[in-house]
C-alpha cells in the first residue's frame, strides 16, 4: 500500500500560502487542498443569506442546509457551495472577512472537520490554513509556517487586486490585514500561531520562485 504523505502549510493571510503550496504540490505531484476555500465558501453562505457572520446562532443555523466541497476539474482545484462554483466570489475582501469571522464558530469548525481530515486520510497532499499543522494534521509528516512582514503581504494582495481591476487602496488594504491578523491569532479557537515542531519560512525578502523552492526542499528533505 503506497504510503501517505501530508504536508501542512500555516501562516497569516498574504504570505503567498496558496501559491506556494499548489505549486510544491504540482512539483511533488502531490493533491493541494486550500482549506481556507472551505471556509471562505461557508463566509460566502452566510453573506448571501445576510447573516452577521459573526452570529454564532444564525450562521450554525444555516450550516443544516449547507454543502460545500472541493473538486478537481483539469487538475484545479475548485470550491462548490450548495452545488454552484464560487471559485471566484470567495476571493473578494469581504469574502476574506466573513471567512475570519465564521472560522471563529466551533460549529462551522466542526462542519468541515472531517471534509479535511478524510482528504489527507485518502490522499498524499500538500493541506494550507491557518491550523492544519496544529489542529487538522497533527500527525503530518511536513509542516511548514509561511509567513512575510504585514507591509509586504499587504503589497503583493494589494496588486494581486489591482491585477483583478480592483482600486482598492493599499492603507485600506493593510488595514485591513493587520485586522485579520489579529482577529484570527486572538480567537479563542484555534488562533493562528506555528506548531511547536513546524519550520518557519519568512518569505519578506523572498521572491517567489525562491519561496516555492524553499518549500519544495523543506518538503523533499522530511519526505
Amino acid at each position: 500500500m503506497k504510503k501517505i504523505i501530508n504536508v501542512a502549510i500555516d501562516g497569516p493571510g498574504g504570505a503567498g500560502k496558496s501559491t506556494v503550496a499548489k505549486a510544491a504540490a504540482k512539483e511533488l505531484g502531490l493533491i493541494y487542498v486550500d482549506t481556507g476555500a472551505l471556509y471562505r465558501a461557508v463566509g460566502v453562505g452566510a453573506l448571501k443569506n445576510g447573516l452577521d457572520t459573526k452570529d454564532a446562532a444564525s450562521v450554525t443555523e444555516m450550516l443544516t442546509d449547507t454543502e460545500v466541497g472541493l473538486k478537481y476539474i483539469d487538475g484545479v482545484q475548485h470550491v462548490f457551495l450548495n452545488g454552484e462554483d464560487v471559485s471566484e466570489i470567495i476571493r473578494t475582501p469581504d469574502a476574506s472577512m466573513a471567512a475570519s469571522n465564521v472560522s471563529a464558530i466551533q460549529a462551522v469548525r466542526d462542519f468541515l472537520f472531517d471534509t479535511q481530515r478524510n482528504i489527507a486520510k485518502n490522499n498524499s497532499c500538500v493541506m494550507d490554513g491557518r491550523d492544519i499543522a496544529t489542529v487538522v494534521l497533527p500527525d503530518a509528516q511536513v509542516k511548514i509556517f509561511l509567513t512575510a512582514s504585514a507591509e509586504v503581504r499587504a503589497q503583493r494582495r494589494f496588486l494581486e487586486l489591482k491585477e483583478k481591476g480592483s482600486d482598492e487602496p493599499y492603507e485600506k488594504v493593510l488595514a485591513e490585514l493587520l485586522e485579520r491578523d489579529y482577529q484570527d491569532s486572538h480567537r479563542e479557537i484555534a488562533p493562528l500561531k506555528p506548531a511547536e515542531d513546524s519550520v518557519t519560512v519568512d518569505t519578506s525578502e523572498m521572491s517567489l520562485e525562491q519561496s516555492i523552492s524553499t518549500v519544495v526542499n523543506l518538503i523533499k528533505e522530511k519526505m
